[in-house]
């Protein structure tokens, strides 16, 4: 891709130069594989940006480190720990390469969760990248120099560190705000003796509940398989990871309130109905935090 630069790079007016892209990455040298921390083929986001300066390319490098950190700690509720790699473990060819690590728990072992890599003038000088020098005086010879280039990338590997310090032995256990559903709702008291008009009246407040959850910004779904009782219903959903249970029965609809168990520690309590926009909301940043706060512990 380095060769690419000299097409677009015409003054220092043109920096920082940014190329970000979005692939599937074979690696062939690959021998031993892990699904998702160390896979043949992987889905990533790897960006590439030329400066004028050292300076620059260095303010750059620590920016996106902080930006790969931000995913782990803000969305995936995975603490991580930001430093530099030594010359051996640095990118081949490049001036300095930083790092994000993340920590697993249940085998006591470091994982790199992203890099952030100054290449320096190495690439630029090998494929002869320049740009004209602001500086250059009229006498001068040389009014071009080599530009400073850095790299960067996160891989689906995120995954695989998101899965190993949040799941338990019931399945996944996802963070809130990276969860495709954050609450599931799951009808239960219904039996062969209900009604089919009680049935469908119950159903109808299912669908008040998750349009009152969508309106506030809750990514939910109501789960009203026939077939399945509420018991399976309840395992199926931890098993994916879903961050928070909704239980509503003929004895809730009673007392005008909705269950809940959390499936990060399993605890169970009920929220009033009309109470639900804000309580739930609340309850799913307070999830996220608890999740981080754990994992920080094992962390440290």
């Amino acid at each position: 891709m380095y060769p690419y630069y000299s097409k677009w790079i015409r003054s220092h007016r043109d920096l920082p130069l940014k190329l970000n892209q979005w692939n599937s990455v074979v690696r062939w040298e690959a021998k031993q594989t892990t699904p998702f921390l160390r896979a043949r083929e992987f889905l990533w986001q790897e960006g590439h940006t030329a400066h004028l300066t050292e300076q620059l390319a260095g303010k750059e490098v620590l920016e996106i480190l902080e930006l790969y950190a931000g995913v782990y700690e803000e969305l995936l509720a995975v603490p991580v720990v930001r430093g530099k790699k030594t010359e051996k473990e640095k990118f081949a060819g490049g001036y300095y390469t930083t790092t994000v690590e993340g920590y697993i728990p249940s085998n006591g072992r470091g994982i790199q969760g992203a890099t952030s890599h100054c290449l320096g003038q190495n690439f630029s000088k090998m494929f002869d990248i320049k740009v004209e020098n602001p500086d250059a005086k009229p006498e001068d010879e040389v009014k071009h120099v080599n530009v400073w280039q850095n790299s960067w990338g996160l891989s689906t590997r995120v995954i695989g560190v998101m899965v190993m310090i949040h799941g338990d032995d019931q399945g996944l256990v996802l963070p809130p705000r990276i969860a495709k559903l954050q609450a599931i709702i799951i009808p239960v008291g219904i039996n062969k003796n209900t009604s089919p008009e009680d049935k469908k009246k119950h159903y109808d407040v299912l669908q008040d509940l998750k349009d009152t959850l969508k309106t506030a910004g809750v990514r939910s779904d109501y789960d009203i398989r026939d077939g399945y009782t509420p018991a399976w219903k309840f395992n199926d959903w931890e098993l994916k990871g879903v961050p928070l249970r909704l239980e509503f029965g003929p004895k809730d609809a009673a007392k005008s309130v909705v269950s809940y168990a959390r499936r990060d520690t399993g605890e169970k309590g009920t929220i009033p109905l009309p109470s639900v926009a804000t309580d739930i909301p609340a309850l799913l940043e307070k999830i996220q935090k608890d999740m981080y706060t754990k994992a920080e512990a094992s962390f440290r």
